[in-house]
């Protein structure tokens, strides 16, 4: 990965202090999800580790994938670089049609209250009269070993809201935003609960295109921005 060896403690701002959280607790009830200390920083400046990904299994391109490609593996690593509503973040790589990743964890995703992590791309609103979406959807799986997986049920057709799916909601968090990534409140990006595929915890995440766009420039396949840790240990 060649991280440059020193940690780095991480705050980032988790909107209104006062508001509930999603599983209905506030922040006074525990530690802010946007604090964290095993994170580090590359002569590059890019923030890698913490409660995200730290590292990729597996890379299998599918047709179309181009994007992102020569940055692997650190900028699917770390914090989301979000956009927002109306551009899709660059700080991603492509899959391309029917590519996968699978990515690591240095500690593990646990089935905590409510949503247990958060997979980032970078879908955003097209402008216009009609309210049109840029979407180019993901299956998520989840893993204990790496080798026996449980999917996510994703509802893929027809019109949005896709339950299940990633890549459908854009990307608020960045490190530069003041947003915090980890805080569903704000940080955009689509939210998965192990409590729905029945399994306590997880280390690993697979990411598979579902070729809902074609292959045509720009789409080419889900771009993962970043996956963060909701709940872990």
């Amino acid at each position: 990965m060649g991280i440059l060896a020193f940690a780095v403690a991480a705050l980032v701002g988790c909107g209104d202090p006062g508001s509930d959280l999603s599983d209905g607790s506030t922040p006074a009830d525990a530690a802010s999800p946007c604090e964290w200390s095993d994170v580090a920083t590359r002569a590059d400046g890019r923030v890698v580790g913490g409660p995200f990904a730290t590292l990729v299994v597996s890379f299998t391109p599918g047709a179309g994938a181009t994007f992102g490609h020569s940055a692997l593996p650190d900028i699917v690593l770390g914090p989301p670089q979000g956009a927002g509503d109306l551009r899709g973040g660059i700080d991603v790589v492509s899959l391309g049609r029917g590519g996968e990743i699978v990515l690591a964890f240095d500690g593990e995703i646990i089935d905590g209250p409510g949503d247990d992590f958060v997979v980032f791309e970078n879908a955003f609103t097209v402008p216009g009269v009609e309210e049109r979406f840029w979407e180019e959807l993901g299956e998520v799986s989840v893993s204990v070993d790496g080798t026996t997986w449980v999917s996510f049920s994703c509802a893929a057709q027809g019109a949005r809201p896709h339950p299940g799916c990633a890549g459908w909601t854009p990307v608020y968090a960045s490190p530069t935003s003041g947003l915090c990534a980890l805080d569903p409140r704000v940080s955009g990006g689509d939210l998965f609960d192990l409590a729905a595929v029945q399994i306590p915890r997880a280390r690993f995440v697979r990411i598979r295109d579902l070729a809902t766009q074609g292959i045509t420039a720009p789409a080419t396949g889900f771009d993962l921005d970043a996956v963060g840790v909701i709940h872990g240990q």
